[in-house]
């Protein structure tokens, strides 16, 4: 299987594909025309990215199977036009969770602490103490998360090390899953930012969560709480963000905004970096040691998977459900040309197969296929399939 590698990954991984038997081609600097051109001279079956895009010219440059970011979000993917294309993508869910709740925690304490603003006035040679010792400290104040997936989780244990009370929403929090968290549920991201002196926003990038945080979110937060966004600058009304910095004292500590430069580095011109209230970070989440080892090992797991048996940890782009309306249940002897039989009655009735399988059983002597289908076959095309020598048995399941 040949791998190539459009992004900065460690030599962990390198190794791991080799071990792998992969042939890998490593180039870290490839963007834009330049990754289609690569794509189409080295015409790899797999493609690793962690922050470069992925577009639709690249997915018809050559004959990629599989693309996997190596990182947990996937919206710098094209995964319609993959999905399109029968392209498989994956991603790391999860290993980079500890580093991003690390780096929340760090903006947390250092807007308490004004930390970023210490620095500078003792590098110009300023000795302030008296304005520096002014903080409200940590212990007792309550954390609002808005998401509790696996990052979100990691922050709850660090919270509880702060001795903070937790109050969070996410879609699928439960008032039970909140108790086994040992959180208090809140019904929206307003009730969040209503109860809690920090928020801290944990959710994926999804077109039902793009713009998720707006006026309404803001303008419940509390005068001069904590806002940190170590998840996707895109799940923020920056525009709403900036007038609560501004009016009402909100003070922010972000990793991401909502216009980002491309590559990893270059000018920044965002109007609000130069917010005083701001204390900011160049989207550096997941940029530690250890879990970039973490996901270059999950993306060769991902890789060698896909190469060993066709199948792909951590897909994303299959479909939950299918156009299926029925299920044929074929019980027959394992024989060959039994099921390629059984295609053939439903090609020629024009009924499309959304997905099967066949389950053999010990000896090999008998299986059992499970065909979904667009439509149900007429008892004329179920009875033909019926006189197949190796058909033991046919059931026809309308799919509910």
């Amino acid at each position: 299987m040949k791998v190539l590698i459009a992004d900065k990954f460690e030599q962990s991984g390198r190794d791991g594909l080799d071990a792998s038997g992969c042939d890998y081609s490593y180039q870290p600097d490839v963007k834009d025309d330049t990754l289609v051109e690569a794509i189409r001279l080295y015409q790899p079956d797999a493609l690793v990215v962690r922050s470069t895009k992925v577009t639709e010219p690249m997915l018809d440059a050559g004959a990629l199977k599989l693309v996997v970011r190596a990182g947990a979000g996937y919206n710098t993917i094209d995964v319609a036009a993959a999905s399109r294309r029968g392209i498989y993508v994956s991603n790391c869910p999860g290993k980079n969770s500890i580093a991003v709740a690390e780096l929340a925690f760090a903006l947390i304490l250092a807007l308490d602490r004004r930390i970023a603003d210490n620095v500078i006035q003792l590098r110009a040679g300023q000795w302030n103490k008296k304005e520096f010792s002014k903080a409200r400290g940590l212990y007792g104040r309550t954390l609002g998360l808005v998401g509790a997936g696996r990052i979100g989780q990691e922050v709850i244990a660090r919270a509880r090390a702060f001795g903070m009370p937790v109050v969070a929403w996410s879609r699928s929090l439960t008032d039970e899953r909140a108790a086994e968290l040992g959180v208090e549920r809140r019904s929206s991201p307003a009730d969040v930012a209503r109860d809690a002196d920090v928020v801290s926003v944990h959710v994926a990038l999804k077109p039902e969560t793009r713009g998720l945080l707006g006026s309404d979110f803001f303008n419940a937060m509390r005068e001069g709480a904590y806002f940190i966004n170590t998840s996707r600058g895109e799940v923020v009304d920056q525009n709403a963000l900036l007038k609560a910095m501004r009016e009402r004292g909100v003070r922010a500590g972000l990793d991401v905004y909502a216009s980002e430069p491309t590559s990893s580095a270059g000018e920044f011109t965002d109007e609000i970096a130069n917010e005083p209230n701001l204390y900011g970070t160049h989207h550096i989440g997941a940029s530690t040691d250890q879990a970039q080892e973490a996901i270059a090992a999950e993306t060769v797991r991902i890789i060698q998977t896909f190469k060993e048996t066709g199948r792909v940890p951590n897909v994303v782009n299959l479909a939950l459900r299918t156009p299926a309306t029925h299920t044929l249940v074929v019980r027959h002897r394992d024989r060959p040309g039994v099921l390629a039989a059984v295609l053939d009655q439903i090609r020629a009735a024009g009924i499309n197969v959304q997905e099967m399988e066949n389950v053999v059983f010990e000896g090999a002597e008998a299986a059992v296929a499970r065909i979904n289908l667009e439509a149900a076959p007429s008892d004329d095309v179920l009875a033909r399939v019926r006189e197949g020598e190796d058909v033991i048995e046919l059931d026809l399941k309308t799919i509910g």
